[in-house]
């Protein structure tokens, strides 16, 4: 394995520290209580679950990795809000993809070298990455890991 800069380096464990904390939140819950509210009125656990695995997954074409694994969850967990009324994925499925689209990630991430990292994602253009060199692969995953910290913070609310 390459040696990394200390800047990626500490991004890459931060993702990885935040993905294993947010895997056991999930996996604190029964199948059950994935079906509460964060809070009345709010998304349930399973739409954060099925919200961050499809998320994630949109990080593949994102950085130029490869196509999603579960575009099938946009839908339901991206362009809609929660909805009691709609049939979701059962909790197995979504624990199964969260695990391993989070898998499929790691697996790129550690392949990426220093220079990958600081270049563009694909959602920039060449003449607006120019000007803005800051929007990079690595950004990306730095506002990732934010999304991942803010929804964990919901998912803190949430009494057993």
């Amino acid at each position: 394995m390459q040696t990394l800069p200390l800047f990626i380096t500490m991004v890459l464990q931060n993702w990885d520290s935040s993905v294993k904390k947010a895997t056991a939140t999930f996996n604190s819950f029964t199948d059950e209580e994935l079906l509460q509210p964060i809070a009345p009125g709010r998304n349930r656990i399973i739409y954060l679950l099925g919200h961050l695995t499809a998320v994630h997954d949109m990080l593949l074409p994102l950085l130029g990795l490869g196509e999603r694994k579960y575009p099938q969850l946009h839908e339901l967990f991206i362009s809609n809000a929660d909805d009691t009324t709609v049939v979701l994925p059962s909790a197995g499925e979504l624990r199964a993809g969260w695990a391993e689209i989070n898998k499929i990630l790691q697996q790129h991430f550690q392949q990426l070298t220093p220079e990958e990292w600081f270049q563009q994602h694909t959602m920039v253009s060449a003449e607006d990455f120019a000007k803005e060199p800051h929007r990079n692969r690595l950004n990306v995953l730095m506002s990732r890991i934010n999304h991942l910290a803010y929804h964990q913070g919901q998912l803190a609310l949430v009494k057993k």
